[in-house]
């Protein structure tokens, strides 16, 4: 809903201190322009917030849209309309279709078509470091990012070759482009790998994914950095040694980042019900001891950002058995109530920690317009309940996918409205101007 002028009114929002402050706040063509209390009606559409927090949009620099290649799974509409219910206002999008985004019209063809059929969020296309993701040839990173390419990734697979990941990393800092990694090194792995390799693989004698998988790759690569100079970034970190290597390597100055993911935060290995492919993700649900530790290192700096890794898939391709089934769990929108209801409301994390987290953090790692709430800032804001409790239902996603281990779940914390440079990409129903 396009809106030239706008005041919400009566809302609250988190201070300097993380206390919560009443309120209003004025945005005139895309833009904060006042920020008050009790401010005077100056002829804009009037939004009654009733005490409801406002805060900057979320920023995701980690999902799957699917399309093109898999619109069964989801599509740029779908996914889009999902990150607005979940609050978000910017996404980023990993390669991974079909074809593999490895070209200036691959590019083209996201950006056109979230013109063309997406909500109104913001959506950055990550491009592939390799062609198809092959690990075998380089992508013309210049006129990738010339096209709009926000980074460069082979997500769903890691770079296997240390000479050719070195190549790339020497060509992203020539044209200064991020280069997002999946950390998985192949030779450790064997065939059906499903699961964490650890107790639960034992007890369904099911093949593993060991940590040290991940953490070989983090290691590697940030050597590699270290001597090209490129921003290297971690996917979904999952393992203690990558914290461990990551904060290491940060107490050096090294420009290197890291992410993790709801899911990672909130559960491990311990937790899976069975043979149940809705825990099934890649990097796996891991050790009890991993997931603490994760959470020391989001609260303490160490990983940067919360990123949500959505993937949806379908329906049938998740009863194909915890072997056979396709890694991953959508995330866009659960993320923030599942968050503040589990780690805010339980005192491991302020309200202001989480929210830098998801909004101010991730667009200063990749100095990105977004993620604040001030006078002259962009008006990407989400309006969230902190007090209304309702249970995850997954047939009433946005999204496509219903591949969640959170259904059931009963949250607080859940959003209500969410703009895009002041405009209103998503509202919950019942909600009138």
């Amino acid at each position: 809903m396009m809106m030239e002028n706008l005041l919400l009114t009566k809302g609250q929002i988190i201070g300097e201190d993380g206390e919560l402050i009443p309120a209003d706040i004025r945005i005139h063509q895309g833009k904060v322009v006042e920020i008050g209390k009790q401010l005077a009606e100056a002829g804009e559409t009037v939004i009654v917030v009733e005490e409801k927090l406002i805060i900057p949009g979320l920023i995701d620099l980690h999902i799957h849209l699917r399309e093109p290649g898999f619109e069964a799974k989801e599509t740029i509409a779908t996914g889009t309309r999902s990150a607005a219910k979940g609050g978000y206002t910017t996404v980023a999008c990993m390669p991974n279709t079909n074809p593999i985004t490895d070209c200036v019209e691959g590019v083209r063809r996201i950006l056109d078509t979230n013109d063309q059929e997406g909500c109104g969020v913001r959506v950055l296309p990550i491009a592939a470091i390799t062609k198809a993701s092959n690990g075998n040839e380089l992508t013309d990173m210049a006129a990738l990012k010339e096209a709009g390419a926000f980074a460069v990734s082979d997500d769903g697979v890691g770079v296997q070759s240390p000479r050719m990941m070195k190549a790339a990393m020497r060509q992203a800092a020539e044209v200064y482009v991020a280069v997002i990694a999946h950390c998985e090194e192949e030779d450790l792995l064997v065939e059906g790998a499903c699961v964490h390799e650890g107790q639960f693989a034992k007890e369904h004698n099911l093949p593993g994914i060991p940590g040290e998988s991940e953490a070989i790759h983090v290691g590697r690569d940030i050597l590699l950095a270290e001597d090209t100079g490129v921003h290297y970034h971690i996917c979904h970190m999952s393992a203690e040694a990558s914290v461990r290597l990551l904060r290491e390597a940060k107490s050096r100055g090294q420009w290197v980042t890291g992410e993790v993911t709801p899911h990672h935060l909130l559960l491990c290995e311990e937790d899976i019900p069975g043979m149940d492919t809705r825990f099934k993700m890649n990097p796996p649900l891991r050790r009890r001891k991993d997931q603490e530790v994760l959470l020391e290192a989001l609260k303490d700096g160490t990983i940067d950002f919360i990123a949500t890794d959505h993937a949806p898939h379908t329906t049938e391709e998740k009863a194909q058995g915890m072997v056979k089934s396709p890694f991953g769990i959508v995330g866009l929108e659960t993320a923030f109530p599942l968050l503040y209801t589990h780690l805010v409301a339980t005192g491991k994390l302020t309200l202001k920690e989480l929210v830098d987290k998801m909004t101010q953090n991730p667009a200063a790692c990749f100095q990105l317009p977004w993620g604040r709430l001030a006078e002259g800032a962009i008006a990407d804001l989400a309006i969230i309940d902190l007090n209304s409790e309702r249970v995850v239902d997954p047939e009433n996603f946005a999204s496509k996918g219903r591949n969640t281990p959170f259904g059931g779940w009963k949250l607080k914390g859940w959003p209500t409205m969410t703009l895009v440079e002041g405009n209103i990409v998503w509202q919950e129903p019942g909600i009138h101007l």
